[in-house]
């Protein structure tokens, strides 16, 4: 595990530690990389995500109000069926991104109530450039049943938001980069811009400023996040 002092530092674990547990036969690790990447080179006994369709499903750029951005419950246990993961599986989940894509499939099989999972502090660079055990081999196959229980309490709806903007006990943190913060970057969205009232703090600035983008010390995070009015007794909405 990390030591960094997090309230909750079994979320986060080191290399030195997956690497003492790569052949628990109790884990799997999920490469959350697009799977062209897995398939080049991974962490020993990695499964890769075929598909991203956890967050979102075919089609929703055609049409967003089609889609759900939390894909369905009989597609996303399809999927982590498929992959080994069932319901007492422990996850350790990581990517090549600073923590992008994984802190993403940590959430969204929270979302389906699988609590027992964990994200890789400097991901597959630190792993890498530690020469640890690496593969282009995909892990033996695993029958696993995967029953997802959905917890509405963790996602913001829409109408539920716009009912907060305003609200002295809510913050809307913006975790996106400057230039979509201040409308310069639209994305090819028809509207730019941030919700009112918003605070700003582009998400990496939580990591360490370097190759490995490790997550930064709590203390260190806590006052960043602290001087923006983002305190535990506060409702935070992230987006």
């Amino acid at each position: 595990m990390t030591s960094l002092g997090y309230a909750r530092s079994d979320l986060l674990v080191e290399t030195d530690w997956l690497q003492q547990n790569l052949d628990d036969p109790g884990i799997r690790i999920v490469d959350c990389d697009q799977i062209d990447s897995y398939r080049r080179a991974h962490i020993k006994n990695a499964v890769g995500i075929r598909v991203h369709h956890y967050v979102k499903q075919p089609g929703y750029a055609e049409d967003p109000k089609a889609y759900p951005l939390v894909a369905p419950p009989d597609v996303f246990a399809e999927l982590m069926s498929g992959m080994g993961v069932g319901n007492n599986t422990q996850v350790v989940a990581y990517d090549g991104f600073g923590g992008l894509y994984a802190t993403r499939f940590w959430w969204v099989l929270n979302y389906y109530g699988h609590t027992n999972v964990k994200v890789v502090n400097g991901g597959w660079k630190k792993w890498f450039d530690e020469g640890r055990p690496v593969s282009l081999d995909p892990p033996e196959r695993r029958e696993a049943d995967f029953v997802p229980r959905a917890q509405p309490d963790l996602l913001c709806t829409l109408d539920y938001g716009v009912s907060q903007v305003g609200d002295g006990d809510t913050v809307f943190l913006d975790v996106r980069s400057d230039a979509e913060w201040d409308g310069t970057n639209d994305r090819g969205n028809r509207r730019a811009g941030h919700v009112p009232g918003a605070v700003h703090l582009e998400w990496l600035n939580l990591l360490t400023d370097d190759r490995h983008q490790t997550f930064k010390p709590a203390a260190e995070v806590r006052a960043t996040l602290e001087a923006l009015g983002v305190t535990p007794d506060k409702q935070v909405i992230t987006y």
